[in-house]
Order: C-alpha cells, then structure tokens, then sequence
C-alpha cells in the first residue's frame, strides 16, 4: 500500500458502489478495479446481472456482489436490448438508494454500456454523492455496427444525446483506451475530467511462469486457443476459414483450434465447422471463470485477437490480445487502429475478414521461429510495462481524490 493509502487507511474509508450491467464473475474490468479498491482497504459493493441461479448476494475475494433480478439477452433485437437496459436502471437505482442508507456510499461508479446507465445514481448524486461513468466502448457506434443503422439517423443522434448527457452527469470520466480517450476530447469533455484507465491484465492473474512450460507445438500440433464471446463482432467464422485453409494447403501440419467463451448461437459456427470439413479440429469448450483462463492460455501455441473492423471497433483494442501476450504466448489479432497503435510489430497482424492473409499470419509464426520468439519476448516486455498493477494506483489515486470520507 502507497503511503497516500496508508493515510487514508488511517481515517473512515466509506465504501464504493458500482453499478455493471454484466455478470460481476466475467468482468475482468471491473473485478480489477473493484478488488484494487478492497486491497486498498475500501469497502465496495456490486450491483449486477443475475442469472436464474446465482445467489443474490455474496462475496468474491471481499468485494460484496449483490445480483439484481435482471438477464442479459445476448444477441437480440434492438428493442429487447433498450428494455433489458431500462430494467436493469430502475433496478440498479432502487437498489443503490436503499443501501445507501445503510452503507453511506463515499462514491459511485457506473460501468457502461449503457451510457444511461448513470443515471441510476441520480438520489445519490442529488446528495453530493460524486460518480464516476467508466465508458467501456463508445455505444453510439456500438449500436450503429451492431444493428446496421436500423435505429437510422434520429436514432444515432438520440444515442450521441444520452452520452453527452451521461458524461455531463457524472463527476469524472474514466474509459480505456486513448482512442476513446481522444473521440472524448473532440466531443468537448476536458482533460481535467477525464482519465485513461487502460484495460490491461493484472500480471498476477496472467502469470506464465505457473503454468508448466509447453515449447512451441511440442505435440506435433498448432494449437490455437481463443477465450472471450462467440459473438460476431469476433470474426470466428473467418478463423474457422482460415483454419480450412491451411488443412487444405498444408495436409502436413495437424491444426486444432479450442475456442472458450459463452455462445449466444448468433453466428452457426458448429455448422460452418462441419461444412468446412474441420469439425473434428474445433473444440467449442463453453464458458469457463476468469481464474481458468490463464491455463487455457497456457495450453496453446498461439493467441488469437479477430476482431470485425467497423466505426466502433476503430476504437477499440481487444484485452485477448494483452493475456496472450502476458502468458508468453505468439498473438495473431486482427489489423485494427488501437492493434497497430499499442503493439506495433509484436503481433502478428492480418486484414481483418481476410481468411487467406490469417491463414499466412499462421504459417509466418510456424516456420519463422526466430522472428517468432523475439515478438514473444517485445510483446511480453510491453505488457509488462502496461499491466494493472502499473495501472491500478492512478486508478486508486482517482477514487481517494474523488470519494467523500
């Protein structure tokens, strides 16, 4: 703990509350942040998605998680998406203000998407509660991607609205990365509000060196591992694409691909497997916890980071990419700005959508094996010098300046 910690340690730390609409267990972001404040010594409660079988409230490694009566509907149409979202912010508002009675919250942080979201702290904010809105993502241009402008231009500028009004709300903004840092600034939001907090692994979670040791398809086999959702903003159906090329242009080399996260069925990648002729090559693992990842990781010979390219993921940089590279493995992701901009050569990198140009990104990293190794080493260094634990006493720094005692 920093001396500055130590001080406010020594005075009545008043508790966090976060507001995520997510389930708390598969937030990296904001297990992160919510397990820094409590290694700090303040307090914090979670106000989350439950699904039918979790427990309305318990705690995870101290942080107090408390599960509203709300599902997320992966996958649906716009119309469930807005009603989950007004759901989860009168449930979240109601929550928040009665335990605040209770708990006397020092501060609130909301985690978007949605951006509106925030305004479930509006009783608190009304008592001089302060509140930080952690934007994620830009949601304007997550809904323009995600729904093909459906919602047309009134609805886009209707999106623009909520974010303007969300960001002048709320007493601080915090987002990821300094792409979506800079989209802020030309919106008009002030330095002096905003801070970058990257989305950066926690090298104690992502540590290589506890897992035994595989060298480089030490089996016989190229073993791909993804581990994140199978939604189509992920272009898995590319990296299955990808994977049948090289059965058919290199027999000779045995490929499988094990792909861990949650399917929502929005993208028939089971179908596309068989149909491709590689079904025997896919394993479809399921969800597993944030805590068996690393091991998935650890597992494989390379990484993969494919991301669709659009307005939206223009912004982003996908944390799959940090992980792998954090858990000494080669990363092959997909050539987005943030991609370019954070890892530079460290990746290998291929047009996104382009199954020819990742099926040679593949091959670069099976027979290179010195340029291989060295952009191992560059990019392990490199996470090394972001990770959370660099990270995490700016974040700490915000919350003691902001929260009142």
């Amino acid at each position: 703990m920093t001396p500055t910690h130590q001080r406010a340690a020594a005075t009545v730390l008043r508790p966090v509350a976060m507001v995520t609409h997510s389930y708390y267990e598969e937030d990296p972001r904001v297990r992160r942040e919510a397990e820094a404040l409590v290694a700090a010594g303040r307090p914090v409660d979670v106000f989350a998605l439950r699904r039918p079988d979790d427990p309305v409230g318990e705690v995870i490694d101290g942080v107090t998680v408390r599960r509203l009566g709300v599902q997320r509907h992966q996958g649906a149409g716009l119309r469930t998406y807005l009603v989950e979202y007004l759901a989860f912010l009168v449930h979240a508002g109601l929550a928040l203000t009665r335990a605040h009675r209770r708990r006397r919250y020092g501060l609130v942080q909301v985690h978007t998407l949605p951006d509106f979201l925030v305004f479930a702290a509006l009783p608190l904010r009304l008592v001089g509660i302060p509140v930080i809105l952690d934007l994620h993502e830009a949601m304007p241009e997550f809904f323009r991607s995600r729904f093909h402008g459906r919602a047309g231009r009134i609805g886009y500028a209707l999106l623009r609205a909520q974010e303007a009004a969300a960001v002048r709300f709320a007493s601080a903004v915090v987002t990821v990365n300094d792409a979506l840092g800079d989209r802020l600034r030309r919106l008009g939001v002030s330095n002096s509000k905003l801070t970058i907090v990257p989305n950066a692994p926690s090298l104690a979670r992502f540590d290589g060196s506890r897992y035994p040791a595989r060298p480089f398809m030490a089996d016989g086999t190229l073993r791909l591992v993804y581990a994140g959702a199978l939604s189509p903003i992920y272009e898995l159906d590319v990296v299955l694409a990808a994977v049948a090329r090289l059965a058919q242009s290199r027999p000779e080399l045995s490929v499988c691909l094990d792909l861990y996260g949650r399917d929502f069925a929005e993208v028939p990648l089971r179908d596309q497997a068989a149909a491709l002729g590689i079904g025997n090559r896919v394993t479809f693992h399921g969800r597993i916890p944030i805590e068996a990842v690393p091991a998935a990781i650890a597992a494989a010979d390379v990484g993969l980071a494919p991301t669709r390219r659009s307005d939206f993921t223009d912004f982003s940089l996908s944390t799959k990419a940090f992980e792998y590279a954090a858990m000494g493995r080669p990363v092959v992701a997909s050539r987005l700005p943030m991609v370019e901009r954070t890892f530079g050569d460290d990746v290998v990198a291929y047009a996104p959508g382009d199954a020819d140009d990742l099926a040679g990104a593949l091959l670069r990293l099976v027979d290179e094996p010195d340029a291989r190794e060295a952009r191992v080493w560059r990019a392990l260094v490199r996470v090394r010098g972001l990770a959370w634990e660099r990270e995490a006493p700016h974040y700490l720094a915000l919350v003691d300046g902001l929260a009142r005692r």
